[in-house]
């Protein structure tokens, strides 16, 4: 099933020929709901059919029962547990409507899959660049998202994508949720996301905290290498005339923190969580430290495995996540995570784009480095 949205006279919301498409059997259902919620529009139900077909080698089958053609088609997903069905299903509902001649296609996915496979290592692959192109290939003609892994992925598209920032909303329930929260302290987890954190910081007027010194190997630490031969073990052995210099190996100081988080409330800020061993390590020296009270709060909330249990069984207070991704169930299993809603922000990014409207509010007050 999916939603045809009428729109009567007086709303704001989308004109007449939008057809944002989703499926009541998949997690992005009451995301679409709010959608339209948020847009004022009167609903009427219409059939879309998608199905996994139970063959001998499982498939998925898309077929629109109704014209498509000349219309801006909105399709709406999000990453479920199975990640690579999820790509699939999205890759033929666009290629569906490509070729029953829709106006335009503008993918809605809040969490872009394989966003933090955005760099070449050893003899791997730059995932997100392949994605990027299945899409477009597709017939993705716009892309909607939220918080990118790296804002450069949006240089793996030939077409606009707006990279949407849950920042406000974040901002916002530390201000409304946290009591005292005047008496807290921005923390990165390591030195990669002190951007982040001096975003929070300097919007929130507060004072900010880095952890460096983690057990395990940052993601920026780990070996670029695209070596072929394979690395050989001195300079001679290369050519008795060339002495190329080798780089000295990093060694990893003990974990310290940089700033001060003494009888203070430690706020760790990241754009995703999903393993939480990092998380748990920063909180376990948070409170050496002397914090009283410790909250994560992320864009993206995969929380894997088995994070809710890890959570809950930590140092860690409250994680204060988004709704770009479904996680009721973890949310049953750890009390502790909560939810913050963007259905707005997807909401009006669809409403301004229908109607060629500027997305410049959307970005106010944001800077290259936010």
């Amino acid at each position: 099933m999916g939603l045809y949205p009428r729109t009567p006279g007086s709303c704001p919301g989308p004109k007449a020929g939008t057809r944002p498409l989703s499926h009541p059997g998949t997690p992005v259902w009451n995301l679409l709901k709010r959608y339209c919620a948020q847009c004022g529009t009167a609903l009427t139900a219409w059939i879309r059919e998608v199905r996994r077909v139970a063959l001998l080698v499982p498939k998925t089958r898309v077929q629109i029962q109704e014209s498509v053609r000349g219309k801006d088609v909105f399709i709406i997903q999000t990453v479920s547990k199975d990640v690579n069905t999820t790509i699939m299903e999205l890759l033929i509902m666009v290629y569906a409507c490509k070729t029953s001649c829709a106006k335009s296609i503008i993918g809605v996915i809040p969490y872009f899959p394989y966003s933090k496979q955005c760099k070449m290592r050893k003899r791997g692959s730059i995932v997100s660049k392949l994605l990027a192109s299945m899409m477009c290939k597709a017939g993705l003609t716009h892309l909607i998202t939220m918080d990118l892994h790296q804002k450069e992925i949006q240089g793996f598209f030939n077409i606009p994508v707006d990279n949407l920032r849950a920042s406000p909303f974040l901002l916002q329930y530390i201000q409304e949720e946290i009591p005292d929260y005047r008496n807290a302290v921005i923390v990165a987890k390591s030195p990669a996301s002190a951007k982040r954190a001096q975003s929070f910081a300097e919007r929130l007027r507060l004072g900010i905290a880095v952890i460096h010194g983690e057990a395990q190997d940052a993601e920026s630490d780990l070996v670029d290498g695209r070596h072929s031969p394979p690395m050989v073990r001195s300079v001679a052995a290369i050519h008795p005339s060339l002495e190329i210099p080798m780089l000295i190996p990093k060694e990893k100081p003990p974990i310290t923190v940089v700033g001060d988080v003494g009888g203070r409330i430690a706020i760790i800020v990241d754009d995703i969580i999903d393993d939480v061993d990092s998380f748990l390590a920063a909180a376990e020296t948070l409170k050496e430290r002397g914090a009283y009270k410790i909250f994560v709060m992320a864009t993206h909330g995969l929380l894997s495995s088995d994070a809710p249990r890890l959570i809950e069984e930590s140092a860690i207070d409250e994680v204060v996540v988004t709704n770009t991704i479904p996680h009721e169930i973890q949310k049953l299993q750890c009390p502790k995570i909560k939810t913050v809603d963007i259905s707005m922000i997807l909401s009006e990014a669809i409403r301004r784009i229908h109607n060629g409207e500027s997305m410049s509010y959307l970005f106010r007050n944001i800077g290259l480095d936010d």
